[in-house]
């Protein structure tokens, strides 16, 4: 982004001297159109209130510190959702309990991200006690002309993002690691990638040699369009429209030798002409994103699902398929019926071929305490195999 459009916050130091910089929020959070200095001596409860009202707090004591305040925080937010959830949770559905749990996690994003830190044009942060996060700053936002004020929350974003991209994730199936970056998925989940490396390709393109062309729509981290390469496909036409995604995807296909096999294309769903196979895992759960890793999880009104379902007929060669990924938690959470699924599958041309399942194994899924456990316990990621009627 040009600095000319990045916003300007202003404040008043402790020496009653007015100061600026430029505010940055990788979910395009606005700025706080207010600016309080604090330091060591804020208490937590203070701090709550006024990040309640939406005050900025512009941290210029210790690191650490300000570390220890956001925990407290986090426990004052925790506090006040669990009261306030104990009388809805009586008879209260799937959804109704997701829905709460989202007006949590909501409220939690911002009151937290109203803690704030100062950063230098490197990324580096010159508070005491401050760990050196300016190749973690660098990696997610790339370089900028001049210094800054981000949230310290976002900040921990970022460190952990850096610390999953340095020692990747192991996928089985691949038998390999991927190096998610920032705001794009990490394969943490390998069911999907399972079904994947098991689904018996169709007839056409085991017999079409060398011509044989496979689709991954929405590529993220690269991991299925690898797994496909590795299956031997001979070329592997990998979209996204997210700059960041196609970034990854291309250090991990360099990492794994695959570039010559995968050809990565910026487009919103479909690239041109046609494929033996298609494959999509488009984010399973109709609702609104709070955040860009949120991308990959929720999809307002299941529009990259309905996308994908609807052009998927007029991208298929003769005989190809389309291997639709998709989770039934959203239909256990009472977002979608099944009924809708299959209506938009049959009004896009489509018929279902069959369908492998795989019970999740993440420990979401047997954490009881979870309110969505009833859900979560009960969840299947399928493999739909889908052809042009």
């Amino acid at each position: 982004m040009n600095d000319d459009n990045v916003p300007q916050i202003r404040w008043t130091d402790n020496d009653k001297q007015p100061q600026q910089a430029r505010w940055r929020s990788l979910a395009d959070y606005p700025p706080p159109k207010r600016i309080a200095v604090v330091d060591d001596t804020l208490d937590a409860d203070s701090a709550y209130r006024l990040a309640c009202e939406g005050v900025g707090l512009l941290w210029c004591g210790d690191f650490q510190n300000a570390r220890l305040l956001m925990q407290a925080m986090i426990r004052r937010i925790d506090s006040k959702a669990q009261r306030s959830a104990r009388p809805a949770q009586q008879g209260a559905s799937m959804r109704d309990a997701f829905v709460a749990q989202r007006k949590a996690q909501g409220l939690r994003t911002r009151v937290l991200s109203m803690l704030l830190l100062p950063f230098e044009s490197d990324h580096g942060v010159l508070l005491r006690r401050a760990p050196d996060v300016r190749e973690a700053g660098l990696q997610a936002r790339g370089p900028v002309g001049e210094h800054y004020v981000a949230s310290l929350r976002e900040l921990q974003g970022l460190i952990g993002a850096h610390e999953w991209r340095k020692k990747g994730v192991e996928v089985a199936a691949l038998k390999a690691s991927i190096q998610p970056h920032y705001a794009v998925f990490s394969p943490v989940r390998g069911e999907y990638v399972d079904l994947i490396a098991q689904a018996p390709f169709p007839a056409c393109l085991k017999s079409s040699g060398k011509a044989g062309v496979a689709f991954d729509i929405g590529t993220g981290s690269g991991v299925l369009a690898a797994m496909l390469a590795r299956r031997g496909v001979s070329k592997v036409i990998a979209t996204d429209q997210d700059p960041r995604a196609i970034a990854c995807a291309k250090e991990n296909l360099e990492l794994l030798q695959l570039t010559g096999r995968v050809q990565l294309v910026t487009a919103d769903l479909y690239p041109e002409g046609l494929a033996q196979l298609i494959v999509c895992n488009p984010p399973w759960l109709p609702w609104r994103p709070t955040s860009p890793l949120e991308h990959a999880v929720y999809d307002p009104d299941s529009a990259m699902l309905r996308g994908f379902l609807a052009g998927l007929a007029a991208h298929l060669a003769p005989g190809g398929e389309g291997w639709l990924i998709l989770s039934d938690l959203a239909e256990l959470l009472g977002l979608r019926t099944r009924e809708e699924l299959l209506g938009w599958i049959s009004g896009a041309g489509l018929r279902v071929l069959g369908r492998l399942d795989a019970k999740p194994q993440h420990a979401r899924a047997a954490d009881q305490s979870d309110t969505l456990f009833k859900a979560r316990s009960a969840e299947l990621t399928s493999l739909w195999r889908l052809a042009a009627v």
